[in-house]
């Protein structure tokens, strides 16, 4: 299962109950956080998590409200006695960026490993997941995320049988493992059925509408996107500054056929986003305006 926090919901600046982006999640012991606005070090601590366990950090852009929590974070980070590297993760310029920003962080007790994502759509494996960055369309170079979390067939003893593998193998088999046992390679795909529906949680903000990010949450558990504006009248104003509206990301969520749609990435004169909330479920009904602190357990199909 995987743990999510949406620790703030702001865009541009904070407001006394709304923190600026940020983004938290909690999988097999592994933490990772998306985007580090202000604020973020205190919404983690309202949520009761560690900042010693954050082993990844993805930054979707290089605007202030996105980044201008790290270099206290990272502090915070040593201070909690982490030694584990640190995966920092982010499109060109990266480590430029954070070595910029750390001028007031110089000193940390863990090594920082830097992923600059060039591509339109990159791939990172980690540890029983993946990360998925696709670029998006903002006023600087910005990428959303995909979180998604596989799940293997059941074990198929007739197909174990069929393919003559021997039982003491079975079970390491089972994790994954590839063996090699006198003279023949042995895989998983020997012992286990079709692979299972697993998780999926995509997270956007900061763009315009593109069929990219149509394609990148296709079937998500989980969608959350920006929803700069919620008033009809300001949609002039999210394509001048690159921004979505809640009709515009309840029309991506709708085409993407995902679960739900959680907006976040309000603009500071949006004050009460649940004003306009009917805007969106009219076109997509099972949108919520989210709120900091909003947290959820995605779980894996029951059978």
């Amino acid at each position: 299962m995987l743990d999510i926090c949406l620790l703030g919901t702001g865009g541009m600046m904070p407001l006394p109950n709304r923190w600026l982006t940020s983004l938290m999640m909690k999988y097999n012991g592994i933490s990772i956080l998306v985007d580090c606005g202000e604020g973020t070090q205190i919404a983690i601590r309202e949520k009761g998590w560690t900042f010693k366990q954050i082993d990844v950090i993805c930054l979707t852009h290089y605007h202030a409200d996105h980044v201008s929590g790290l270099p206290g974070l990272l502090l915070t980070m040593g201070n909690a006695e982490k030694t584990s590297p640190l995966t920092i993760i982010g499109p060109k310029g990266l480590e430029r960026v954070v070595n910029a920003l750390r001028v007031i962080a110089p000193e940390l007790p863990f090594e920082i490993q830097y992923v600059e994502l060039t591509e339109p759509q990159e791939r990172i494996l980690m540890n029983g997941f993946a990360l998925e960055a696709f670029k998006v369309n903002h006023a600087v170079t910005c990428y959303g995320y995909n979180m998604i979390i596989k799940r293997a067939g059941r074990f198929d003893m007739n197909k174990a049988k069929e393919f003559q593998v021997p039982m003491k193998l079975w079970s390491r088999l089972q994790k994954g493992e590839t063996i090699e046992e006198d003279g023949r390679i042995y895989t998983s795909d020997m012992v286990l059925g079709e692979e299972r529906k697993g998780i999926k949680l995509t997270y956007c903000t900061d763009t315009r509408p593109v069929p990219g990010i149509e394609a990148a949450a296709e079937n998500a558990d989980l969608f959350i996107c920006e929803g700069m504006y919620g008033e009809e009248d300001k949609e002039a104003k999210a394509k001048e500054y690159k921004h979505m509206t809640f009709k515009e990301a309840a029309g991506i969520a709708k085409k993407a056929q995902v679960k739900e749609l959680w907006l976040t990435h309000y603009s500071p004169s949006l004050v009460r986003p649940d004003e306009y909330l009917h805007v969106a479920r009219e076109i997509f009904a099972n949108t919520k305006t989210a709120k900091d602190g909003w947290s959820k357990t995605l779980k894996f199909e029951e059978e």
